[in-house]
């Protein structure tokens, strides 16, 4: 089941950078972002109700809220940065780059969470950084 939410994740934020490129025109990018983030926070509270998990909000532990508040400013300035240089570039080059995420995730996932970096995962991440400067190149 995870794959298909994958495959549905990837689709979507395809779709949401071609949507963005339109709708940015004569926005700040800025202001888009706060836009985008408002609809983004109306639909997960939607969710949450619709999936009856709201009760869920007191057991979160103290650690826990920490790392979703990180990981929310982390959100926050990934799309602002995200959004500027889509402003000011071609999407064709802006989001490859953006991609690379992926790699950096990987290569933090081995030093802080020790997850296991294999000769898979290594030739990935030089395929997809090749794949990235071939594109933006």
């Amino acid at each position: 089941m995870w794959l298909i939410f994958a495959i549905l994740s990837s689709f979507f934020a395809a779709l949401t950078s071609i949507l963005a490129k339109v709708g940015i025109e004569d926005v700040s990018s800025n202001l888009a972002t706060a836009i985008r983030t408002c609809v983004v926070v109306i639909m997960s509270w939607v969710m949450v109700f619709v999936t009856n998990q709201q009760s869920g909000l007191g057991e979160i532990s103290k650690r826990s809220w920490i790392f979703l508040i990180l990981s929310g400013l982390a959100t926050g300035l990934s799309w602002l940065c995200y959004y500027r240089a889509l402003q000011i570039g071609e999407a064709s080059k802006v989001v490859p780059i953006d991609k690379l995420s992926v790699v950096l995730t990987l290569i933090l996932a081995f030093v802080f969470l020790h997850e296991t970096f294999t000769w898979k995962s290594i030739t990935g991440c030089i395929l997809i950084t090749a794949g990235t400067l071939f594109m933006v190149l």
